[in-house]
């Protein structure tokens, strides 16, 4: 696969992976090397990639953080942070972040801000890293139970992709990465949604192609608006609900946490529906995108108390402005809207829909 030039990094794929990282280091000449790893990918990732990893003399160490999104928070950092200090990292150290979303979004963080910026390498190991949370630059950790509250935008030098660590996910890790590529259909391109729709129906080898076209969808968005002042706006499709939700589920104790890309889900359809209302999306769209979409995520009980605490999670949305909840909605598939308002009534009618 052509590897891919983002606005300040480059991504590679698969037979590419190791023998561009191996040039970087031999170009670089980093002064020491710190990997970041998690639990998970400390036991399932780190020995493939250590035995691929030729660091020309180079002390290489390894720094292990735990694993889940309640890990992703300040206090984690200042650990990671305090490690690179112990370890006498300077600004010519490189620091690479082997894991999912969690640890790449963390990973990034503390590189951006560490002695003011070291260099960083983001390696995926989860769909949704590889084809969401890794590329476009997007780095930071939650306050509290608030999703990527604090962080800064700021691209590392490299992504490199090899999905053969996808053999190491469970699948519900699989389908909560499905969730992002889903977006990326419903707001830039309408056959590859439909092509995703009807995975089923498809061979599993054709997983690459579809994983590398959905970092050229998010790539050819990011670039256009690095710092998300209006076309990066459309990722967020399905995130105002899914984030309030995935907030709510993780901080109370009554609740089952829910995976990245289950929440997302939910919030797709909430806000495909309030697409009905806002924005013209047809009857017949809506069903197909509420129908793709549940076919692969089992539906959550959402009861009304619940409904009125995620909505009152929304005034903590990033995409807020002047005291305002702004929606990313559809017009059709493949065709979004920026800065919507819906009230509150119709977003207890979205819950509504979606419990029937």
């Amino acid at each position: 696969m052509k590897s891919i030039t983002t606005k300040n990094a480059i991504v590679h794929f698969n037979s590419k992976v190791y023998s561009e990282l191996s040039s970087y280091i031999k170009s670089s000449k980093p002064s020491k090397i710190f990997i970041l790893v998690d639990t998970n990918t400390h036991e399932y990732c780190l020995p493939k990639f250590l035995s691929q990893l030729e660091s020309e003399d180079i002390v290489v160490e390894v720094m292990e953080m735990p694993e889940g999104e309640d890990h992703k928070t300040i206090d984690i950092c200042t650990g990671v942070w305090e490690a690179l200090s112990e370890y006498e990292a300077d600004r010519k150290s490189l620091l690479i972040n082997l894991g999912g979303g969690v640890v790449t979004d963390l990973g990034g963080f503390v590189a951006s801000t560490y002695m003011r910026g070291i260099d960083y390498i983001n390696v995926p190991t989860s769909l949704l890293a590889m084809v969401d949370a890794s590329v476009g630059g997007k780095t930071g950790v939650d306050l509290g139970v608030l999703k990527n509250q604090i962080g800064i935008i700021s691209e590392g030098s490299m992504v490199l992709i090899d999905t053969s660590y996808l053999e190491t996910l469970p699948p519900n890790h699989m389908v909560s990465g499905y969730a992002e590529m889903l977006k990326h259909g419903l707001i830039f391109d309408k056959g590859y949604w439909e092509n995703l729709v009807n995975f089923e129906n498809m061979d599993i080898s054709e997983l690459d192609k579809l994983i590398y076209d959905s970092v050229i969808i998010k790539n050819t968005i990011v670039s256009q608006d690095i710092k998300e002042q209006g076309l990066r706006k459309t990722l967020n499709f399905g995130h105002t609900l899914g984030h309030a939700i995935e907030s709510y589920f993780l901080g109370n104790a009554d609740k089952t946490p829910l995976l990245h890309g289950e929440a997302i889900a939910i919030g797709m359809v909430l806000e495909s529906y309030l697409s009905t209302k806002v924005c013209g999306l047809s009857t017949d769209e809506f069903k197909k995108i509420k129908e793709g979409i549940l076919k692969t995520f089992s539906k959550v009980n959402i009861e009304k108390r619940d409904q009125d605490v995620i909505i009152d999670f929304l005034k903590h949305d990033k995409k807020n402005s002047h005291g305002k909840v702004n929606f990313v909605l559809l017009e059709s598939i493949g065709k979004p809207k920026i800065d919507c308002e819906a009230n509150n009534d119709l977003i207890l009618e979205a819950f509504k829909d979606y419990n029937s």
